[in-house]
């Protein structure tokens, strides 16, 4: 059976071929109700499937957003995606999503495809690289641009892209004024190596207003961005915890530069047989949905990361020159694994 037309549907409901369209394609001149009634009708009976295709030509858009995000199984970025998801809902837009894997080359591959789908927009989420690294990624986001294209990133600056940044020095010397608060004065850091951006920033300026507070960094351990890398920083955390107990001092405080690298740090620590806070005191960094569950209670910054994905979608689907909203707050959440 051949497929029905936008005109069959006309025809059935008796109505003009351009009523018909304006009730199935989302204009915003409707005709009355019962006429509206009758072409919903019409088409149910028919099999009619709007022309998604047709509708972007004719409106010189898709409706579609695109998101890439890093890592799509860690609660970072799932947080920010259900707050786009959501927040695209409440526009009229449908989102499509891509993870990377944390590949810069993915990341390229991604914005491009998403381009040539002819996307509205294109948000990009997630710690910058380093600057050889961002440029492919850069270059695409900045041809999608110059061909009427919206870009957004939820982080670090990449381009010309309109930036929603996470709070990440604010909330690191905030915490690291609560710990020193809390009597800690000797402090691990557990970053990432130079090429994470977010992960530098946090451990930049949580060292920093240690020393500024009194304090000290007595080691910095790196390990990859993720629960795997704290897990594998495990070994020396607590050699340097067993140090200080056989030196009759007080174990060093970790601030973990991530949530999800903290809860693997705190699961090796236990497969050494070693208690979170009485042998290794550990914090962390974003107040992922994970850490509701988690045993001990981790100390956190707490970020409003559906919030930020929201944030994302609002500057994304914005009307040209309408001003929105960058500014992301934080708040140090202090509980059981830093408790003295």
């Amino acid at each position: 059976m051949a497929r029905a037309r936008l005109q069959d549907v006309a025809d059935r409901a008796g109505v003009s071929l351009a009523t018909a369209s304006r009730v199935l394609n989302g204009s915003a001149r409707q005709p009355g109700a019962e006429l509206v009634e009758r072409v919903r009708a019409a088409a149910a009976e028919l099999g009619y499937v709007v022309n998604a295709q047709a509708q972007a030509l004719a409106r010189s858009r898709t409706g579609l957003l695109g998101l890439v995000v890093q890592d799509i199984s860690d609660p970072y970025f799932s947080s920010i995606a259900a707050g786009a998801q959501a927040a695209a809902r409440e526009h009229g837009r449908m989102v499509l999503l891509a993870s990377t894997e944390r590949d810069p080359a993915a990341e390229r591959d991604a914005v491009a495809a998403f381009a040539a789908h002819r996307v509205d927009a294109i948000v990009v989420a997630g710690t910058r690289w380093s600057a050889p690294e961002d440029a492919p990624v850069a270059d695409e986001l900045a041809a999608f641009q110059a061909s009427g294209g919206r870009a957004v990133v939820v982080g670090q600056p990449l381009g010309t892209a309109t930036v929603i940044r996470p709070p990440n020095v604010a909330g690191a010397a905030a915490l690291a004024a609560a710990l020193l608060e809390q009597g800690h004065r000797r402090f691990v850091v557990l970053g990432s190596p130079e090429r994470v951006v977010t992960a530098q920033e946090r451990a930049g300026a949580f060292a920093g207003a240690v020393a500024s507070g009194g304090g000290e960094v007595v080691e910095v351990v790196e390990q990859q961005f993720s629960r795997d890398g704290g897990y594998a920083a495990g070994d020396r955390v607590a050699e340097i915890a067993r140090a200080a107990r056989s030196a009759g001092e007080d174990p060093p405080c970790v601030f973990a530069v991530s949530d999800v690298m903290a809860i693997g740090l705190v699961a090796r620590l236990r497969d050494l047989e070693l208690q979170v806070p009485q042998d290794v005191p550990v914090a962390g960094f974003d107040d992922i949905p994970t850490l509701r569950d988690h045993v001990p209670g981790v100390t956190t910054v707490s970020i409003p990361l559906e919030e930020m994905g929201r944030l994302a979608v609002a500057a994304a689907v914005a009307e040209e020159g309408a001003e929105v909203s960058a500014a992301v707050g934080h708040d140090v959440v202090l509980r059981e694994s830093t408790a003295r």
